[in-house]
């Protein structure tokens, strides 16, 4: 009996300890179970559909952004000053458009293939067939006078954006005058028009040139050069007098290359540019074709200089006073006349740059009003007496597509092609034990490539709070250092650390789409810090005006002035990291922070990035970056940039993947290996999205 009080205290002092145990386990429950309950789809998906950003002004600061990159156009003291500044301007545009583009095909003469003649009333028209780049071939129409009689001058005729081509009714109609008058008349096809109307010769293709490290305006202007070089060889044309001239592209072409090669002498555009200070203020006007704005190409130089590079050359620029287009004469005459006149002034030659607004019809066009003033313009240039009324047969003389169709190669090369070629014979060599200063260099080598530039957030505004089911949330508009913004949701549990784990989530489809709603709920629930974030170009934060979204036009201005989306998206997801690091009292009013953040410790984030994309600015900021980064899980994600030349984009689709020279340089493979010690984990199980 004496151990019977023994065995009772045992017992008690067991289920005490139970007890205790009991409670504590009740206690993690309360710590976690609540906030499993609270952080679901109802609660999260509500803050992350929050109108935070206006797109009209995503698109102003982009403006800003620009304008500041906009060359000066300076006058200067004495015709000599502007030759030099105009021989050097010619050499380093030509440097830019022919970056990446093998010598032999840039220096090799393309010989031109007579296929057939056809005989009109006082005019004959010769098809031929010429090779732009190897395994390339371009077709084209050579009217000439029924008798050709020593040498005669000549006009290099460029197609715009025309569904016939060089079949189209103005352009047969123009070529058939000049050759009335006795003027050799040049007609060339366009890619994507004409004959060239092919799937892959889309003009967007040309981003994907310069992904595998080919500006694609060196293609462009290959294939107008070609129809210069023919000219210019032809036994009867008279050197000293070759004009150019067309309308939309074909007047962008005519600017391009009559600027830049001085074997042309009058050149008569029509409307087809316009200044760069004006393409920025009114993108609505600007056109989104790519090839006007290609990479690099309004770095330093603008059309306004293109077309003072022609002092003191006749010049006529043709615009239409209600153009439905682009480029209305109203609105482009500063820029590319009022503020040019002085530059042939030097000369004493104020007279050889005319300028004519058309206004019948007055729309987008070259039509009999607009031919007619580009026939006094040539005859007066050219010497020629003859009437600027053209012929009133004329319109009987014009011939169907396929009258004129030459014939091009069956297996003919396409923009696209081209670009799958050139991908296919790119290597990437990761070193087995690769070294710090190999790291180093190709992490110089990727900010050069994406033209990277740290960006801090220098405020962060407050847009929206909120408290509900335990959970917090606020809503900012992060203003950086180069003026330009993102937006996000800081969401966490009132009971997680205060040193938790943060989590950043970007997606292609932006904050709201499904899977980072139940991403977010997630991470939350296991106590984490999440930050769900559009970069420029990304959900709400990409720029419109208006009614209409203006990605392309964007983005490719950027590119034109020398900027990269991919690098300034990398710098956005950077810069918000060292600021999550430096604001943790996300509850009170955000400082203004320095532009040059202060050395403090960076806490390491986990990205999880939903698309190519997003995987893609999330890779580069991690190579460029890796110390701020732990872990970067790519869901829906390619495994190779090859990826995009087998399932080409758009550069609305994907403007960060046409960044010349990425993939020349770049992989995904590599970017992990500069990436190191972050660990990268790109799920292969997740589809790729179906616009891939």
């Amino acid at each position: 009996m004496s151990n019977i009080p023994m065995i009772f205290a045992f017992i008690f002092d067991t289920q005490a300890q139970c007890s205790r145990l009991v409670m504590a386990a009740l206690v993690m429950l309360c710590a976690v179970r609540p906030v499993c309950a609270q952080a679901n789809w109802n609660l999260i998906d509500p803050l992350l559909k929050q109108h935070l950003q206006s797109q009209s002004v995503v698109a102003n600061e982009l403006q800003h952004f620009m304008l500041k990159r906009v060359p000066p156009l300076v006058l200067p003291a004495d015709p000599k000053q502007w030759d030099e500044k105009a021989a050097s301007i010619r050499t380093h545009e030509l440097s830019v458009l022919y970056h990446g583009w093998p010598q032999q095909w840039i220096e090799s003469s393309r010989t031109f293939e007579k296929v057939s003649v056809i005989e009109g009333h006082g005019y004959r028209i010769i098809k031929l067939r010429y090779e732009v780049i190897p395994g390339f071939y371009s077709v084209a129409l050579l009217y000439e006078p029924e008798r050709v009689s020593g040498k005669l001058p000549a006009i290099l005729n460029l197609s715009g954006h025309g569904s016939g081509g060089k079949a189209v009714e103005h352009q047969q109609k123009r070529c058939i005058n000049y050759a009335l008058r006795g003027i050799l008349a040049l007609s060339l096809e366009w890619f994507d028009f004409g004959e060239l109307d092919q799937p892959g010769n889309s003009h967007d293709s040309l981003g994907l040139l310069d992904l595998a490290g080919y500006n694609g305006l060196g293609l462009f202007y290959l294939e107008m050069r070609r129809g210069l070089d023919y000219l210019y060889d032809n036994s009867d044309v008279d050197r000293s007098r070759i004009g150019v001239t067309g309308v939309s592209g074909g007047g962008w072409q005519s600017i391009v290359l009559s600027s830049l090669d001085t074997r042309i002498g009058p050149a008569a555009p029509v409307a087809g540019f316009m200044s760069l200070t004006l393409s920025i203020e009114r993108p609505d006007y600007s056109g989104d074709d790519a090839e006007p704005n290609a990479s690099d190409f309004r770095q330093g130089v603008d059309y306004a200089q293109l077309v003072a590079l022609r002092a003191p050359k006749p010049t006529l620029l043709i615009y239409n006073a209600m153009d439905d287009c682009c480029y209305r004469a109203g609105i482009v005459r500063q820029g590319v006349y009022s503020d040019i006149k002085p530059f042939f002034n030097l000369y004493g030659k104020s007279n050889n740059l005319q300028w004519y607004e058309n206004q019948d019809p007055g729309t987008h066009n070259y039509g009999l009003d607009n031919r007619q003033a580009s026939y006094r313009f040539f005859d007066s240039v050219f010497q020629i007496n003859a009437s600027p009324i053209e012929d009133p047969d004329t319109d009987t003389e014009v011939r169907s597509y396929e009258d004129l169709v030459v014939g091009i190669p069956k297996d003919n090369l396409t923009i696209l092609g081209l670009a799958q070629l050139l991908a296919k014979s790119i290597h990437h060599e990761i070193p087995a034990h690769a070294s710090r200063q190999w790291a180093e260099a190709q992490r110089a080598l990727l900010c050069e490539v994406t033209r990277y530039a740290p960006a801090t957030v220098t405020h962060a505004w407050p847009i929206n709070a909120t408290h509900e089911r335990g959970i917090e949330s606020h809503s900012y508009r992060f203003e950086f250092s180069n003026g330009l913004s993102a937006t996000g949701v800081l969401l966490r549990s009132i009971t997680a650390r205060e040193n938790a784990q943060t989590t950043i989530l970007i997606s292609d489809h932006g904050m709201a789409s499904t899977d980072i709603v139940l991403t977010a709920a997630e991470d939350v629930n296991r106590g984490r810090r999440v930050l769900v974030l559009d970069p420029l170009f990304f959900g709400e934060n990409v720029p419109g005006t208006g009614e209409r979204l203006n990605v392309p036009v964007f983005s490719q201005l950027l590119a034109g002035v020398g900027e990269r989306p991919l690098g300034l998206e990398a710098a956005q997801v950077t810069g918000v990291v060292r600021w999550l690091a430096q604001d943790l009292d996300h509850g009170s009013p955000t400082p203004h922070l320095p532009e040059t953040s202060p050395n403090v410790p960076i806490t390491r984030v986990q990205v999880i990035t939903s698309g190519p994309r997003s995987e893609t600015v999330a890779m580069v900021a991690a190579a460029i970056n890796p110390e701020f980064f732990s872990e970067l899980e790519a869901r829906q994600s390619i495994p190779s940039l090859v990826y995009a030349f087998d399932h080409p984009l758009t550069y609305d689709e994907a403007p960060e993947l046409m960044c010349l020279d990425l993939y020349r340089d770049f992989d995904f493979s590599s970017l992990a290996a500069i990436a190191a010690p972050v660990n990268i984990n790109m799920s292969a199980k997740v589809p790729v999205p179906d616009f891939w």
